[in-house]
């Protein structure tokens, strides 16, 4: 079984579990945690590795996220760990997360851009992207800063991709320079 399959069936199964405990939101930031630790370098290797027996590797968990995490969290771990997938977690984890965001409806923007945005320009540039309706009402940006595109901003989100920055305008106008014959002027 392919471990997409592995982590979209423990990830469901933890969600509805969640749900019926009234503990969905506190679960899912409790997964969104795991996911970004369990890309740790040292993590990986541990969760892993086939030479660390699952005792030892349900210790190291209990002491990272023993009281960090709500029980339903803790006890689904401990499955996990007991049925030998703890090599699935930090997958298990990222796709929780991303189930829950499609049943909450919410949409994660990327935008890179020249120089950091005001809350001013991030919301309109989300009203923008409500009133196109090709994403969904809730929004989750995720910003970064890449000086190289010297001005402007790059928005992607899903398999969309808008380009808005000046240095795409500037490679655009050099392709056209560089396949059109121009006359000098005179």
């Amino acid at each position: 079984m392919s471990s997409y399959r592995i982590a979209s069936r423990y990830a469901k199964s933890l969600i509805d579990l969640a749900t019926e405990q009234g503990k969905l939101d506190r679960v899912v930031e409790d997964m969104t945690y795991f996911a970004e630790v369990s890309k740790l370098r040292d993590v990986e290797v541990l969760l892993k590795s086939p030479i660390i027996n699952s005792d030892k590797k349900a210790k190291v968990l209990d002491a990272v996220f023993g009281t960090k995490v709500d029980t339903l969290t803790y006890a689904f771990l401990d499955i996990i760990l007991r049925k030998g997938r703890e090599a699935y977690l930090g997958d298990i984890a990222s796709e929780v997360v991303s189930q829950y965001r499609s049943i909450k409806g919410i949409s994660i923007v990327h935008i890179v851009s020249a120089e950091t945005l005001s809350g001013e320009a991030i919301s309109a540039i989300k009203q923008k992207l409500i009133a196109s309706k090709l994403t969904k009402t809730n929004i989750e940006f995720k910003t970064t800063v890449d000086k190289d595109l010297i001005g402007g901003f790059v928005i992607s989100f899903e398999d969309k991709l808008y380009d808005a920055s000046v240095k795409h305008q500037l490679n655009l106008l050099r392709k056209e320079f560089s396949t059109k014959d121009y006359q000098a002027a005179v």
